[in-house]
């Protein structure tokens, strides 16, 4: 049966957080401290997703219990059970095509999308020793690590696991001072431009107003 392998699967776990991690790296090219810790916390969140994923199901140990008595007869340990969205609300669609499932991969392409669209603006600025302000620069100052942390939250939401709920608040805090750390050195080296810069542009949510600005002007 498909359950009864659904982990131990270690060259999965492999392959899988290979992947990403690649695929990470090279739409963030790291080359400062910062951008090394970016793509660390990164990877160790990949890393403790797909360990349980395909390895060991840490998160389905610890409640099988609870699941056992909750969902008597269902087979816990199989890897399409492990989609715990689908145990909780008794559905019948495959959990690959379940509406959380779809809503998960929209997040995590979007998250690289914007992980690639983000370095392409950053990579120019730096060839060029200029502030990168165009693209998605233009709406927030942080692109990247929106990129990184809606990548997490899709996995989050794909497939949660204790371990990977507690990483999370911790990664969200870690990029946010590393946003913090890197505008100082934004300071530093622009000074006014970079201080005009980020009075005008927020760091992570963008102004609605400039949106629908960008839209009429396209009109």
């Amino acid at each position: 049966m498909h359950g009864e392998s659904g982990y131990g699967l270690w060259t999965l776990v492999v392959l899988n957080s290979a992947i990403f991690i690649i695929f990470a790296f090279s739409f963030t090219k790291p080359k400062s401290a910062i951008d090394w810790r970016s793509l660390g916390g990164f990877s160790a969140f990949i890393l403790a997703l797909f360990t349980e994923m395909y390895g060991f199901p840490l998160t389905i140990y610890f409640l099988s219990g609870w699941l056992s008595e909750k969902f008597p007869g269902l087979n816990i340990f199989s890897h399409e059970n492990g989609h715990l969205w689908s145990a909780f609300l008794d559905s019948k669609i495959d959990p690959h095509f379940h509406p959380i499932h779809i809503a998960a991969n929209i997040f995590i392409v979007t998250g690289f999308v914007m992980l690639s669209s983000g370095w392409k603006v950053l990579h120019l600025a730096q060839r060029n020793k200029t502030l990168a302000t165009t693209g998605l620069y233009s709406k927030v100052r942080h692109p990247q690590y929106i990129g990184f942390v809606a990548i997490m939250f899709g996995f989050l939401l794909m497939w949660p696991t204790l371990l990977t709920l507690v990483m999370f608040p911790v990664l969200l805090f870690m990029y946010h001072s590393l946003g913090k750390s890197e505008e100082k050195q934004m300071i530093k080296e622009f000074g006014k431009e970079y201080l005009d810069y980020k009075k005008n542009v927020p760091a992570y949510l963008p102004k609605r107003a400039g949106l629908f600005k960008q839209k009429s002007s396209e009109v």
